[in-house]
């Protein structure tokens, strides 16, 4: 691997410091996933239950047991509002499910970034080792050896290799995170608006 790294030639160094920015960013985004990992309908049928039961420091105590996941963050403010008008209410809970996502979207731009520039700075890698090969063809002239021409050739070839080796796989993952980011919005949406009704309903009855 030193071996090709050395023969890929100078853009491999950022080809390099890019794909640890984007590893460090999948790790993070992937341990932020698994550490807010919750069976949500069970847990929202928890809390409704608690909630017909009348026994809201019970709900807010299971909420704030599983704060990490931002239905039970939605679910506790919703619970400590819930005097607010059904309109007030529903305003607020939209606000902290952005506010939710936002936390989770943190730094994916910069992964999706990094998925973009990676082929593009092994594309130019072709171009300068290609480059110096045709540099070294003009040098030698007739006396032209493939031995002169391996070193151009090499670094064209690794660069776009190593590029496309981090891209592919950084995007796949990349598409994975988004597409559960997006289920979590669905949720926070769906049950926003289920907690919303079954307050408004105590509210009538009361």
């Amino acid at each position: 691997m030193a071996w090709l790294f050395i023969k890929g030639g100078p853009v491999m160094y950022p080809i390099l410091l890019a794909s640890i920015l984007g590893l460090a960013i999948i790790i993070e985004k992937l341990w932020g996933l698994y550490s807010i990992r919750l069976n949500v309908q069970k847990f929202s049928k928890e809390v409704f239950a608690l909630l017909a039961a009348d026994d809201f420091e019970k709900a807010l105590k299971l909420c704030q047991k599983r704060s990490k996941h931002p239905i039970a963050v939605l679910f506790k403010m919703g619970i400590e509002k819930r005097s607010l008008p059904v309109n007030e209410l529903d305003r607020l809970l939209e606000r902290v499910g952005n506010s939710e996502m936002n936390r989770l979207e943190k730094h994916i731009g910069g992964l999706i970034s990094v998925i973009g520039i990676e082929p593009l700075l092994g594309f130019l890698g072709t171009i300068t080792g290609l480059i110096r090969a045709f540099m070294a063809w003009e040098t030698a002239g007739s006396n032209i050896t493939v031995s002169a021409l391996a070193s151009g050739i090499y670094e064209a070839m690794i660069t776009t290799a190593a590029g496309l080796s981090v891209a592919v796989p950084y995007y796949l993952v990349c598409n994975f995170i988004i597409s559960r980011n997006k289920y979590i919005s669905y949720e926070l949406s769906n049950y926003s608006m289920q907690l919303v009704e079954v307050l408004h309903a105590k509210k009538g009855r009361a």
